[in-house]
């Protein structure tokens, strides 16, 4: 399968790194224009360059803001009015007791994880719907279904990612426009990797090794028993931007390594 996006223009959100950064390698190398997002004029030119240094050719453009804000997805959409893929990668995440997370850091985790891709699909579907054909993907996460304890605001913010994704794909029925989210479980994105870098500290232990032991200590129902590569999430995303994706919508597609316990 050869997947081809010349002539489309993808935009994905909180690109500068992870996943984001590894779908925009992914979009651009099958020939779309990709525009990356970062909240700062360096973290998003040095996505551009990375992306342009790993595609030869590329076709890629930068837009710093921050589109956890009202503000910054008008900038985004004012600066950048078309885009035929949108990826709603942008998320924030970390672990913290219930009790001891106040009711900004609920507001912000929402408005960053949610909001965003919501406001952002509100301006951009129309044109899709307009030219017959679209793509719209929010990044859920296995923790949608498998709410970690110890980020209960998270994994919230996923399931409702899901939720918006499915009902969007509905509203959008027959347009030519899919809508899907797509479930990574634990993955080596710098967050991940920052997170269990105390893990290594003074040992002879790789990265990947580290995170095959959080993923048996704390996902031990994963099938893979290792956490996935920013890579492998990166791929499904782009097959679900792909002409090839067009009977895929309204779908929660898993990248989990087979955390979610179900068949």
């Amino acid at each position: 399968m050869k997947i081809q996006l010349e002539g489309k223009t993808a935009i994905v959100t909180g690109s500068t790194k992870g996943i984001g950064l590894a779908a925009a390698k992914g979009l651009a190398a099958a020939g779309a224009k990709v525009i990356v997002n970062g909240r700062t004029e360096d973290s998003v030119k040095q996505a551009q360059q990375a992306v342009a240094g790993a595609v030869s050719g590329a076709a890629v453009d930068r837009f710093a803001a921050d589109v956890g804000t009202v503000e910054g997805c008008d900038a985004l959409i004012a600066a950048h009015p078309h885009c035929d893929i949108l990826v709603n990668n942008v998320g924030v995440f970390g672990p913290q007791d219930f009790y001891e997370i106040p009711d900004d850091e609920w507001s912000r985790f929402f408005e960053t994880n949610v909001m965003s891709g919501v406001r952002l699909a509100r301006a951009y579907t129309p044109t899709m719907v307009d030219n017959g054909w679209g793509r719209v993907v929010f990044l859920g996460s296995e923790s949608a279904f498998n709410i970690p304890p110890d980020m209960i605001h998270y994994g919230m913010t996923k399931t409702a990612c899901v939720v918006v994704a499915r009902g969007l794909a509905k509203r959008l029925a027959g347009t030519g426009v899919t809508v899907n989210s797509v479930l990574p479980g634990p993955t080596l994105s710098e967050g991940v990797q920052a997170m269990i870098a105390d893990e290594i500290e003074g040992t002879d232990k790789t990265m990947e090794e580290a995170g095959a032991e959080f993923v048996q200590a704390h996902r031990p129902s994963s099938i893979l028993q290792r956490a996935t590569r920013v890579e492998e999430v990166a791929n499904m995303i782009v097959y679900t931007c792909s002409l090839q994706a067009s009977a895929t919508t309204g779908a929660a597609l898993r990248v989990d390594g087979g955390v979610v316990d179900s068949i």
